[in-house]
């Protein structure tokens, strides 16, 4: 799956799916190869009218989608498209902006099967994807996931997918602790998505697997054999040049011989389990600060294209 909104890297790897986030369509909105996207985006945030505010919000939701729209032309797959990382610990707020999403990609006649929604995966964004799933049949593509909480709580809300964040998770140790390198196997991200991959595959849940946030190709290898991994163009290039045979590292046989019990987390022992885990607390709500922060960069640059040529700027 390829980490990345450019489609011209879409085009060289060929990869089954696609996901996007805000920080990678801000990205590739201010590339001028990108201009005539933004400039229908705001063209329709405009013809909705509405305030200012509710202007820039459709513009916006439509640039994901007509970004996610061409990216899906390039694709036999899925493509991800994120609901506003500001809505992260409002439920309702995040069933309500997916469902809007789903529809915009119906305006521009692509079905639901074809889209993955991303949600936080904090207790509220999972609650979120189990009523996208179970009452609107709308796939959801759990991100930001950093503990072994969010993962099962995750597979019990009966989610399409999660996102395990590898890269990250190795951030945080490496500026944390005393130890500065690690050995692809010993990776704690490397550690952490082997040991969802087990879990799921040992009591049998559907919910895809698929690494993210990847720093080195060490990682992307060292998780060979998990259902999908999102790779950015820059490590996709370098894997291009490599001609070494792979074996698996993870495989279902192996994760159903594993030594993991069955638990179960309400919200309570959710809460509980995922805030034991330091690491996982601090990367969740560095992620969805940074993710908010890149989606009002984003709209002060829709701002600017809507209303700054209206005042004589």
């Amino acid at each position: 799956v390829a980490d990345t909104g450019d489609f011209n890297a879409i085009d060289e790897y060929k990869p089954l799916d696609a996901t996007t986030n805000p920080s990678l369509i801000l990205a590739a909105a201010q590339m001028p190869a990108y201009q005539k996207l933004v400039d229908d985006a705001v063209a329709y945030g405009k013809k909705l009218g509405g305030s200012e505010e509710e202007q820039i919000k459709n513009a916006s939701d439509k640039l994901f989608v007509l970004f996610g729209a061409e990216i899906l032309k390039r694709i036999p797959g899925r493509v991800s498209t994120e609901v506003d990382a500001r809505l992260s610990f409002d439920k309702e707020g995040m069933i309500q902006r997916a469902r809007r999403l789903i529809d915009l990609y119906k305006e521009v006649g692509v079905g639901k099967d074809r889209i993955l929604i991303k949600l936080s995966s904090t207790w509220e964004g999972i609650q979120a994807g189990r009523v996208l799933e179970a009452e609107y049949g709308i796939h959801c593509n759990m991100t930001l996931l950093f503990s072994f909480a969010q993962a099962v709580a995750c597979a019990e809300a009966g989610v399409t997918l999660i996102s395990p964040f590898v890269g990250r998770i190795l951030d945080w140790y490496v500026a944390n602790g005393d130890k500065k390198t690690y050995e692809p196997s010993e990776d704690p991200g490397v550690k952490s998505v082997t040991k969802i991959y087990n879990y799921y595959k040992k009591f049998g849940y559907k919910t895809i697997v698929m690494g993210a946030s990847f720093r080195n190709t060490g990682q992307i290898k060292a998780l060979t054999g998990c259902d999908y991994l999102t790779i950015s163009p820059k490590l996709l290039a370098e894997l291009s040049k490599e001609h070494v045979k792979l074996t698996p590292t993870l495989s279902v046989k192996e994760a159903q011989a594993c030594d993991l019990e069955k638990i179960h987390l309400d919200e309570k022992a959710f809460r509980w389990h995922h805030n034991e885990d330091q690491m996982a607390v601090e990367k969740l709500s560095d992620g969805i600060r940074k993710f908010a922060a890149d989606a009002v960069k984003l709209e002060r640059m829709l701002k600017e294209r809507m209303f700054s040529t209206e005042n004589g700027k």
